[in-house]
C-alpha cells in the first residue's frame, strides 16, 4: 500500500515539472498557424490550463514572489493577447519600481491594502493611491509603477495584461546596469566607485519595503539577495574591485510586474518565496532549448519514479522467492507420505513403517 502511495506521489510530480517545459517547436508552429482553429488543433485540452501553484514562471526576493503565465511558459496564450501574474507579498513587501514595455496592467488587491504609485512619462504628475481589498489599479503601458503591502501580514494580488508577452523592466537594476561612468554622469558625479557601491546593494524583487512600515510591524531588516542585477559585459563592466553577474554565466534577472494584495487567510505552501512580476527577464522570448533548471527538475522526477519502481520490483521479487522456497519444502514433506508428519508420529506413539501401531502400553522397540 505504501509503495502504491509513493508511486502515485512521484507520478503527481511529473505534471508540475513538465508544465515548466515549453517545446520551442510547438511555439513556432503556434505563431505560424494561419487561423485560431489551427492553433487549437496543435494543443491538447490540458494545455489550456495553467497551474499557478506549480512555480512555473516564478520569480522571488526576500519579501515575496510572483508566478507569471505568459507566452514564454503558457503557449495557449499565443495569439490571444493576454497574460497574468499572481503575486504573494510578505508584510511590508514591495514590488519595486518597474515597467511593462508592451502591456497595460490592471492589478487587483485580493485582501489587505496596497500602496501604489505611478509615473507615466516626462511632464505627467505622480499618481498615488492606497488600494483596498477588492479594488484594482491600472498602470498604462510603459509607466513606472510600484506596489507595497501596507499590512503586517502577507497579501495576495492578481495582475492581468493585454499582451501575451508584457515584458518587465526593473528600473533600478536596469538603470544601474548602464556603463557606470554614464550613470555617474547622470548623477553629476565623478565618483564611479560610489555609484558602483550603490549598484551592488539593489535587492531582488519582491524586496522589503519602507523603514516606517518595517518599524510599525516589528519586522527586522534583513540582508537581501542581489542576484537580479544587470549582467556585465565589457561595455558596461564595473570598476576594478567590484563585481556583478556575468552575462556568460547568469541570465538576465527577472524584473518586477504588477502586484496588489491583502492579508492571506491561509498562507499557501509556496508563500515562503518572494517575488514580483519579474517573472522572466526575457519575458515572452522563448528559450531555444530547455533551461538547465527545468532539465534538472525533470531528471529528479524521473529518477524518483525509477527508484520507486526498482524498489517495488525488488520487494515483489523478495516475496516471490520466499513463497517459492516455502512451497518447495511443503512439496518435499508431502512426497514422503503422511507417516513422516509430526501429527502421525504423535498419534501412533512411534514411527512404524508398516503402519501397524502398537497396542496401548506396548514399550517402544
Amino acid at each position: 500500500m505504501y509503495l502504491r502511495r509513493l508511486s502515485a506521489l512521484a507520478m503527481s510530480l511529473l505534471p508540475a515539472v513538465l508544465a515548466q517545459l515549453v517545446d520551442p517547436g510547438l511555439v513556432e508552429k503556434l505563431r505560424a498557424a494561419p487561423t485560431h482553429v489551427d492553433r487549437i488543433s496543435l494543443l491538447r485540452d490540458e494545455d489550456f490550463v495553467f497551474n499557478f501553484l506549480s512555480r512555473a514562471g516564478e520569480s522571488s526576493g526576500s519579501a515575496g514572489r510572483t508566478n507569471s503565465a505568459t507566452s514564454a511558459n503558457f503557449p495557449a496564450l499565443i495569439g490571444n493577447g493576454i497574460a497574468m501574474t499572481v503575486g504573494y507579498m510578505e508584510g511590508c513587501g514591495m514590488n519595486i519600481p518597474h515597467t511593462h514595455p508592451r502591456a497595460t496592467e490592471i492589478n487587483i488587491a485580493i485582501n489587505g491594502t496596497l500602496r501604489t504609485g505611478m509615473l507615466a512619462e516626462n511632464g505627467a504628475r505622480f499618481v498615488f493611491n492606497d488600494v483596498p481589498a477588492g479594488s484594482a489599479a491600472v498602470f498604462p503601458k510603459g509607466a513606472i509603477h510600484f506596489e507595497m503591502n501596507l499590512e503586517c501580514e502577507p497579501t495576495l494580488f492578481v495582475a492581468a495584461f493585454n499582451h501575451e508577452d508584457p515584458g518587465v523592466l526593473a528600473v533600478a537594476q536596469r538603470f544601474f546596469g548602464l556603463p557606470i561612468d554614464v550613470v555617474a554622469a547622470a548623477f553629476d558625479s565623478t565618483d564611479i566607485k560610489e555609484i558602483a557601491g550603490l549598484e551592488s546593494k539593489i535587492p531582488n524583487n519582491i524586496a522589503q519595503g519602507t523603514e516606517d512600515c518595517l518599524k510599525r510591524c516589528g519586522i527586522q531588516k534583513t540582508q537581501q539577495p542581489t542576484s537580479q542585477r544587470q549582467p556585465r559585459v565589457s561595455a558596461n563592466a564595473l570598476p576594478e574591485g567590484y563585481s556583478g553577474p556575468s552575462s556568460s554565466s547568469v541570465p538576465p534577472p527577472p524584473a518586477p510586474t504588477g502586484s496588489a494584495g491583502g492579508k492571506l487567510v491561509e498562507k499557501p505552501n509556496i508563500s515562503g518565496a518572494t517575488t514580483s512580476n519579474e517573472n522572466n527577464s526575457n519575458n515572452g522570448t522563448l528559450p531555444s532549448s530547455l533551461s538547465a533548471k527545468s532539465v534538472k527538475l525533470l531528471m529528479i522526477a524521473l529518477l524518483t519514479v525509477n527508484g520507486i519502481f526498482v524498489l517495488g520490483t525488488l520487494t515483489m521479487l523478495f516475496f516471490y522467492l520466499s513463497r517459492k522456497r516455502s512451497g518447495g519444502q511443503r512439496q518435499i514433506r508431502d512426497s514422503l507420505g503422511p507417516e513422516f508428519t509430526p501429527l502421525h508420529v504423535e498419534k501412533i506413539g512411534y514411527y512404524d513403517p508398516y503402519h501397524h501401531p502398537s497396542p496401548p502400553g506396548t514399550p517402544r522397540q
